[in-house]
């Protein structure tokens, strides 16, 4: 795999509940982060007091965050709409040479700053809200 620009790494929102993802405008710094947490089985039993965990077991999850700067009122709009509302629409992850994550996610933060002689800025935060599903990048 290449070095890749960070600037690739996109984060989509379904602008409509149509299947038509819009790039979340002004983000200069994405992260994603994919947890999955274990249930330890270890017993007195274990050989060599090793830890076992129960396979398959545990909750996955998926965070998003991301700050930028003001670029577009409908994204814009769509991210505070989605925070008051409580409501889990569609997102993709563009993940360069590697694919794209999609499902429900949840906006559980957004937050705006400025500075006096600055731009205006926001933070927001996503977590996932249920299964997601990956397809892989086809090799160029």
């Amino acid at each position: 795999m290449a070095v890749q620009a960070g600037k690739d790494l996109l984060v989509k929102v379904d602008m409509t509940s149509d299947g038509l993802f819009e790039t979340i405008a002004g983000l200069r710094a994405t992260r994603v982060n994919f947890n999955a947490e274990t249930v330890d089985v270890t017993s007195l039993d274990s050989e060599g007091r090793w830890r076992e965990l129960l396979v398959g077991a545990g909750v996955r999850s998926a965070n998003i965050s991301g700050s930028g700067v003001f670029r577009d009122e409908g994204t814009d709009e769509r991210a505070r709409q989605l925070f008051f509302d409580g409501l889990t629409p569609d997102f993709q992850v563009v993940i360069p040479d590697f694919g794209i994550v999609e499902g429900a996610f949840q906006v559980t933060s957004l937050e705006y700053a400025g500075a006096l002689n600055g731009e205006a800025t926001y933070e927001l935060s996503l977590q996932s809200a249920g299964a997601l599903t990956f397809t892989p990048a086809v090799p160029a």
